[in-house]
């Protein structure tokens, strides 16, 4: 893909978004707990980033069968190669269906420097390539929200309660439909 060019929040760089090999799942996981850290770390103690960085070797085979089997997602890269962000999407669930959709955006990681430089909106368009879609946004992340509202998406009343170690937080259903 063609590189682009971040600016803003102090910030100048050359990047590019393409399709994740399997060599780039690790450093891509790890840009993820970052991330998630990032976003997540005034919702959840340290003992969740802890279990996650502990689970990293089995969510990386986890991740090499996937790709070895198909599934596709995008990483974005700095000039240098390091990972900056990544996005994926899959086909709606059966539960899903009443939306009359047929993607999800089933992930979006970027590293909060880059909030705000059009990397998010450049990799979330990659993977939907304007279509329409649906995404599960956790309900007090008023961020993610309002970026996926400013995109079109909208929260259609449907939500629900996470369990495991995401349990205490709820996640509420944005739909984006283009005509």
């Amino acid at each position: 893909m063609a590189c682009r060019t971040l600016e803003g929040v102090g910030l100048k760089s050359d990047y590019r978004i393409r399709l994740a090999q399997a060599e780039d799942i690790r450093p891509a996981l790890m840009m993820k707990q970052q991330a998630w850290r990032e976003a997540y770390g005034h919702l959840r103690d340290e003992s969740f980033f802890d279990e996650h960085k502990d689970k990293l070797d089995a969510e990386v085979a986890w991740w090499e069968r996937g790709i070895a089997s198909g599934a596709q997602f995008y990483v974005a890269e700095l000039a240098d190669g390091t990972i900056v962000g990544l996005a994926g999407g899959t086909p709606v669930i059966d539960e899903d269906r009443d939306t009359g959709v047929e993607i999800e955006l089933g992930m979006l990681y970027i590293l909060s420097p880059l909030y705000g430089t059009g990397l998010g909106e450049h990799l979330m368009e990659t993977v939907l390539n304007r279509r329409d879609a649906l995404v599960w946004v956790i309900e007090t992340n008023a961020r993610a929200r309002a970026f996926y509202a400013k995109h079109g998406f909208i929260a259609d009343g449907t939500g629900e309660d996470l369990t495991g170690c995401w349990a205490g937080l709820r996640e509420i259903r944005m739909v984006r439909k283009r005509g």
